[in-house]
């Protein structure tokens, strides 16, 4: 590709660059309270970026044709990886999500998987709605996009990251609800998922013992960490309320995050920002990932091809469901489910995924270039 074709990413490279240096910032941060055994993540944070733009580039070479045509590779892979993981991978923090590598560290299947499952869905959603299909031929379409969901579900449920699978969903229902199906089914499944939901809440709360009895204790734990944010209780956000809540407009001051809280490198990443550079800061953090967003959005609307229309539509999604979630629980107003922010977290495994989405945007650029009013 010639650098003459990077015009329109321009703006979209320049936003990514400052991502890199509030990432990098704030990791090195917030390793004021983590242990000295990790090493520098904020010198792996930039040794993870360069080998992101690198794939990026080679994501640029291959092209996503390519890549479209080896969608049940990807996904299969995908699913091996994770059933591999509940059976070599070593427990840590009491999950078996990641596989370790000498020497480089720790590897997350399932950040690659939402990328696998987005181009599966989306391929074959595509070929669906290239005809106007009946209420049956509907039905089996969201029955195929189900079944697709339900293997990672299952086998990422069991390692157990719940925040994942939530990803997986959200990114399954924005490529069918832009599909062109009827909207009737959205509102069928969402009484059916509110029914569901209200009789696993009323066990929850009201059974306790048939809970457990029906689906053991692990889960009843889980729930019951999830569920901790109602009361604004647990020691992760009230020490993140507290360091965000006392940051006023300009905050602590750079690498003067006041109180300690597990996982300020990752899950709770916002929150050392945030008390570090106050209100005004977190503004211009919100502000860069709404345009990262919008330039997304927008180039959705111009793509005619369909395949490539979903793969922007599953990218987006994900991306602002996470940033979402992410603030949103650091704040107390959603559960604590462990899902990073993206391209602020630390982990070279969600940061490379994101990378690699990159370079597919690219090229949905790059081939529709005709098309898109920029």
């Amino acid at each position: 590709m010639k650098l003459k074709k990077f015009k329109w990413y321009k703006n979209l490279l320049v936003c990514l660059f400052f991502l890199m240096i509030i990432s990098i910032i704030t990791i090195h941060s917030a390793q004021t309270y983590l242990s000295a055994n990790l090493g520098n993540l904020a010198l792996k944070q930039l040794f993870w970026y360069g080998i992101g733009l690198i794939i990026i580039l080679v994501i640029i070479k291959i092209g996503n044709e390519k890549i479209y045509k080896s969608t049940w590779i990807l996904y299969f892979l995908g699913n091996f990886l994770l059933l591999l993981l509940l059976f070599i991978a070593p427990p840590i923090n009491n999950s078996k999500c990641w596989f370790i590598i000498p020497g480089i560290g720790s590897f997350q299947p399932s950040e690659f998987m939402k990328i696998f499952l987005m181009i599966i869905v989306s391929v074959i959603v595509a070929k669906e709605s290239v005809k106007k299909k009946s209420i049956r031929e509907e039905f089996f379409l969201i029955g195929k996009v189900f079944l697709l969901f339900l293997l990672p579900s299952l086998l990422t449920f069991l390692e157990p990251d719940t925040g994942v699978v939530i990803i997986y969903f959200i990114i399954c229902l924005a490529i069918l609800f832009v599909s062109g199906i009827r909207k009737g089914w959205f509102i069928l499944a969402g009484g059916i998922l509110a029914i569901g939901i209200g009789g696993f809440l009323y066990l929850y709360f009201y059974q306790q013992k048939l809970f457990v009895d029906l689906l053991g204790t692990d889960l009843f734990y889980r729930i019951d960490r999830l569920l901790d944010w109602k009361n604004g209780t647990g020691m992760q956000l009230e020490n993140s309320l507290t360091a965000i809540g006392s940051a006023g407009l300009w905050g602590h001051g750079y690498n003067q995050t006041p109180i300690y809280f597990p996982e300020s490198g990752t899950d709770f990443i916002f929150a050392v920002y945030a008390s570090n550079f106050g209100l005004i800061g977190s503004l211009v953090l919100i502000g860069l990932l709404f345009y990262f967003d919008y330039c997304l959005l927008k180039l959705a609307r111009s793509i005619k091809n369909n395949t490539d229309k979903f793969m922007l539509i599953g990218i987006s999604s994900m991306l602002i469901f996470q940033q979402f979630q992410n603030i949103a629980m650091t704040l107390g107003l959603m559960p604590i489910t462990g899902i990073t922010l993206p391209f602020i977290s630390y982990g070279g495994s969600s940061l490379l995924s994101y990378m690699i989405l990159l370079g597919i945007v690219f090229n949905i650029y790059n081939d529709n270039k005709k098309s898109v009013n920029f």
